[in-house]
């Protein structure tokens, strides 16, 4: 698991296996949840990648960076919505919504898809608001504030907080404990 690895570099001493328990006790009675809580970090960091990426496109000053199809950029928010609409497609068939290990294995992958394509789709929030390219614009600021308001809505009620509070506790034990023997 990629938060794992992340967790360990950033926690020296939390080892991936207690990670993983941490993970299971608190995600494992409850996919709603364990859904809510991929959807959310997978919003933030989709986000936050589209954003480092538009940030690079912008500095190298290329009319032609992006996707281009027949002359026409094709903005992220269409991924984005492409992504909503095979995710509803996903659920209103019910796939990923059963509790057998395949069944939450796909809601799992159908809630990261989800919330990567909400962020692609509201970092664009001001070009539906403005039917223009006003990403660069103090108008542009409207996609930052729909980001903000729909992240604390899909984050509700800390839906990841059992978990992430477990891992702050097993992470100020590891940081309170001496590194060496302690001296008599």
């Amino acid at each position: 698991m990629v938060i794992g690895t992340l967790l360990e570099r950033v926690v020296p001493g939390m080892r991936f296996s207690r990670f993983l328990a941490l993970y299971r006790r608190h995600f494992s009675r409850d996919p709603r949840r364990e859904r809510m809580f991929l959807a959310s970090l997978s919003f933030f960091l989709s986000f936050g990648f589209t954003r480092v990426l538009t940030h690079s496109f912008r500095l190298r000053d290329d009319p032609f960076t992006g996707l281009w199809v027949a002359g026409t950029h094709v903005h992220h928010l269409v991924w984005g919505i492409l992504l909503l609409l095979l995710v509803g497609y996903g659920w209103l068939v019910q796939v990923g919504t059963g509790m057998d290990e395949t069944s939450r294995r796909s809601g799992r992958f159908m809630a990261a898809l989800y919330g990567a394509g909400a962020a692609l789709t509201l970092d664009e929030f001001a070009l539906w608001l403005h039917l223009e390219d006003v990403y660069w614009e103090r108008e542009g600021r409207a996609s930052i504030d729909a980001v903000l308001l729909f992240g604390a809505l899909v984050s509700l009620g800390l839906w990841g907080g059992p978990f992430l509070r477990g891992v702050g506790r097993q992470a100020r034990r590891v940081l309170r404990r001496p590194e060496g023997p302690t001296p008599s």
